[in-house]
C-alpha cells in the first residue's frame, strides 16, 4: 500500500515554514522557562514565610487598610502591588493604559505626577470584603521587588538628596536632624535639607521610630507593603529583569501584542557599586541592625546578603 502525503506547501516555502516553527518553538521554551522561574521565586516566598512564621504572620487577618497598594484592574483581572523605587511610577502609567479605557495609549504621554494621584487608579482596599476575597482568590496578582539596600539608597538620594522634595526634607527631614545630629543649627532643625545617609540609616533602626508610626512607603519593607505571606502572587518580577518580567506578564494579561513596558535611559539610576559607596561609612553595628530591618526581604526575594556588609 502507497502513503500519499498531501501539502500545501510548496518546496520554496518549506524552509520559510521550518524557520517558523523553529522561532515558535524558541519563543514557546522561553515562555515555559520564565514560567519555570516565577515558580522558582514563588517558592522561596512560601519557603521563606514558612520558616520565620512567627515574625512573618504576626497578624493572620488583613483589614482594607493593608490592600491600599493592590492596584485592580478589572477588565484584565489583574491585581499590582506597587512598590515604591521599584518601577512603581511606569507600571502605573501601564495601568493607567490598561484600566483607561482607550483614554491612553502611550504609557510615556502620561505625566509622572498624574501616575501618582490616587484617583486615576482603583486599589483593592476600596472594595467590600466579599470582592476583597473574590478579586484576590481569582485574579492574576503580581509584585515588583529589588534588591534591598539598593532601592533604600535610591529612597534615601530622590527624598532627602534632591532640593525639591521639601514636603519629605519637613516630614522627616526635621525630626532625623533633630533625633541623630548634635550641635544641629538652627536652619537644619527648621529645613531637615541636609540629611547625610549614616543619620538617615541610625533614623530607621531607631525602635522608637517605628513605634511612633509605620515606615513612610519609600523606605517600607515589600513584606510590609504586599503582605506575600497572606497573599499569593502569581508573578514575583525583579527590578535587576524589569523588561523581561513586564512585558511577559503584559503578554500573560493578554495585551502584550500591542502594550509594551516602557525603556528609559537609566542615567541617574542608583546601581550596585553606587549602594557600596553609600555603606561604607555605616558602623558595622548599624549594618548588622539595618540588615535585620530588611531582612525578611532579602530572604524572601533570593537576595544575598551584600560583599560591602561588615556584618557583626
Amino acid at each position: 500500500m502507497t502513503v500519499v502525503f498531501s501539502s500545501h506547501v510548496s518546496a520554496q516555502e518549506f524552509p520559510m515554514c521550518t524557520e517558523l516553527f523553529v522561532s515558535m518553538f524558541s519563543f514557546q521554551l522561553e515562555l515555559s522557562n520564565t514560567a519555570i522561574l516565577h515558580q522558582i521565586r514563588r517558592d522561596q516566598v512560601t519557603d521563606t514565610c514558612r520558616a520565620n512564621s512567627m515574625s512573618s504572620r504576626k497578624r493572620r487577618v488583613l483589614t482594607p487598610n493593608d490592600l491600599k497598594h493592590l492596584v485592580v484592574d478589572e477588565d484584565h483581572e489583574m491585581i499590582y502591588c506597587y512598590v515604591p523605587k521599584v518601577a512603581c511610577t511606569n507600571w502605573k502609567r501601564v495601568m493607567m493604559v490598561l484600566t483607561g479605557r482607550g483614554k491612553y495609549s502611550d504609557p510615556m504621554e502620561i505625566p509622572a505626577n498624574e501616575a501618582h494621584i490616587s484617583s486615576n487608579l482603583k486599589t483593592l482596599n476600596q472594595y467590600s470584603i466579599p470582592e476583597i476575597n473574590h478579586r484576590l482568590k481569582s485574579y492574576m496578582k503580581f509584585l515588583f521587588v529589588r534588591e534591598p539596600f539598593e532601592r533604600l539608597v535610591s529612597a534615601y538620594r530622590n527624598k532627602f538628596t534632591q532640593k525639591y522634595n521639601t514636603s519629605f526634607h519637613k516630614r522627616y527631614g526635621t525630626k532625623i536632624v533633630r533625633r541623630q545630629r548634635k550641635n544641629a543649627t538652627q536652619e537644619a532643625l527648621r529645613k531637615g535639607d541636609d540629611v547625610k545617609f549614616e543619620e538617615f540609616v541610625a533614623y530607621l533602626i531607631d525602635p522608637n521610630t517605628q513605634r511612633e508610626e509605620p515606615f513612610n512607603e519609600h523606605w517600607q519593607t515589600v513584606y510590609s507593603l504586599c503582605h506575600p505571606c497572606h497573599i499569593h502572587y502569581d508573578l514575583i518580577g525583579k527590578y535587576e529583569t524589569l523588561e523581561d518580567d513586564s512585558n511577559y506578564i503584559l503578554q500573560l494579561a493578554g495585551v502584550g501584542s500591542y502594550l509594551k513596558f516602557p525603556t528609559y535611559a537609566k542615567s541617574t539610576r542608583t546601581t550596585d557599586e553606587m549602594t557600596t559607596e553609600f555603606f561604607q561609612n555605616i558602623s558595622s553595628e548599624h549594618q548588622t541592625q539595618l540588615y535585620e530591618v530588611y531582612k525578611l526581604d532579602f530572604l524572601m526575594f533570593n537576595y544575598s546578603v551584600p560583599s560591602y556588609l561588615k556584618l557583626e
